[in-house]
């Protein structure tokens, strides 16, 4: 779901594989001085100021993906041990395709090189637990989306039990690719977890344009589906819709430390906007220690920036854009700690009602207006497990400059690319970017406002200073430059 360039991968048959696919960069375009200055998804959710209250600092993370890349300098000292549950060479720091590495980035680097201005991630405080499994984008290692779904169940118990408050999965496989006993085991983990007060967020997926299948396990029952959205506080193109949408995330030419060569990619799609909603669920945790999970998806829906159409939830951005600025002051009643605000509010999908059907997609508390509200004390606590419903998405991964088209036995990668005009840009909302904008003929996703010839590209940065150990020059003072962990 993720890296940069515009690769989508569709899924075919029922051999289809988990996300994360390899696609290409556009030609190069100018950047900015540094990699600080090309995060703007920070600047426009105000984490200046909002790291003056929390950094995320004493919650731990967890990174179920494909390894991370831990020695480089923004990501020195910001990464645990971890755990290799890939049965890939290597290890855990050892990272094939560069997805996980991307992704701890946006969740925790430093910022330490460029003399403080380097990558820096959404919640620079926290710590980064790594558990590598196999992602399937490496064919001749490939196993297949069941045995890769247990892996993520296994993660997902490997991470609660060493007390990470967030599990962060961007990684997306399509339900007519699962059993149903392979939907009941991932449920049994994500019961667990939430059982033990912990938060699990994942990637809708990207296949929006491409028939939008459900996709776990982002569909399972407690887990929230992150959506992307652009500059303009818009849902993009490519970020799948539906009932199962809890919140959305900037998900566009998000920039940060990777195993590229240039140390530096600038990628999309709903991996990224997962691993910043992780993080600001971190920032949340450290003014709030004692919530559990529960409470912090509530609060965090509660205070997001809501949908411009009056709704209490839409089907592109759920609850609302995540707002870290908002969460950290709000001072109502969190609510119950052992509801999970999802299920009680009815967003888990159910096999009637497929995402795939555009003028369909709505949430459970949208279309019934009984429905009880996600902060609702007296909503039931359901414990309906979900099943395996027609879905897709896709984790698009992009490390360099070739396009890959992957054909293992009979499954077919699709790499997509479309353009948009870009639409004018709505009133600007009270957390810096402009409110959620419904697209034209509700229910119709949009063409992408990206792609070949938009200028999308890889940044151009100068050299590092040669004097000095650039992993322990010490960040100059200033308002952009978050306070370390």
């Amino acid at each position: 779901m993720r890296r940069s360039g515009t690769g989508v991968r569709r899924v075919a048959a029922l051999l289809a594989l988990t996300t994360c696919l390899a696609g290409g960069f556009a030609s190069a375009a100018q950047g900015a001085d540094t990699p600080r200055g090309d995060e703007w998804h920070l600047d426009a959710l105000h984490m200046p100021e909002v790291w003056k209250t929390s950094t995320g600092a004493g919650v731990t993370v967890a990174l179920i993906d494909s390894g991370v890349k831990a020695d480089l300098p923004d990501l020195v000292g910001q990464v645990l041990p971890g755990k290799d549950l890939s049965g890939l060479p290597g290890g855990v720091n050892v990272d094939p395709v560069g997805h996980g590495t991307a992704l701890a980035s946006m969740i925790a680097a430093s910022g330490k090189s460029f003399n403080g201005m380097g990558a820096t991630g959404l919640a620079p405080g926290a710590k980064v637990l790594p558990i590598k499994i196999n992602t399937n984008d490496i064919p001749s290692t490939a196993i297949g989306p069941s045995a890769s779904l247990k892996q993520m169940d296994d993660g997902i118990d490997y991470a609660v039990d060493q007390g990470a408050k967030v599990i962060n999965i961007s990684q997306a496989i399509a339900a007519d690719s699962l059993t149903p006993s392979d939907i009941a085991a991932l449920q049994k983990a994500v019961d667990y977890a939430i059982g033990k007060g912990v938060l699990i967020v994942a990637g809708a997926g990207n296949s929006a344009q491409a028939g939008n299948p459900l996709m776990y396990p982002s569909a399972a029952a407690g887990v929230a589906a992150i959506a992307a959205f652009d500059q303009t506080g818009t849902n993009t193109a490519e970020s799948e819709f539906g009932p199962q949408i809890a919140l959305a995330a900037p998900g566009i030419d998000i920039y940060g430390a990777c195993t590229d060569p240039t140390g530096y990619c600038k990628g999309h799609g709903t991996s990224d906007a997962t691993a910043l909603t992780a993080a600001a669920a971190a920032i949340l945790w450290q003014v709030h220690p004692s919530w559990t999970g529960n409470q912090i998806l509530r609060v965090m829906i509660n205070t997001a920036n809501k949908p411009t159409d009056g709704s209490n939830h839409s089907p592109y951005i759920g609850f609302g854009n995540i707002s870290p600025r908002n969460s950290i002051h709000y001072t109502g009643d969190p609510g119950p700690a052992d509801v999970n605000p999802l299920i009680a509010a009815g967003i888990d999908v159910k096999p009637s009602a497929p995402a795939s059907a555009p003028g369909a997609a709505s949430s459970g508390a949208a279309a019934n207006p009984s429905a009880p509200a996600a902060g609702s004390k007296s909503a039931p606590a359901s414990t309906t497990t979900a099943v395996a419903k027609s879905s897709s998405s896709s984790l698009p991964l992009i490390i360099g400059g070739v396009v890959v088209v992957l054909v293992v036995a009979g499954v077919v990668v699709f790499l997509v690319r479309r353009k948009r005009s870009t639409p004018p840009p709505p009133p600007a909302a009270p957390d810096g970017y402009p409110t959620y904008q419904q697209p034209p003929g509700y229910g119709t996703p949009q063409p992408p406002a990206f792609g070949p010839g938009s200028g999308s590209g890889q940044p151009v940065y100068p050299p590092q200073p040669a004097p000095g150990n650039p992993y322990q020059q010490a960040p100059p003072s200033g308002p952009s430059n978050p306070p370390q962990g």
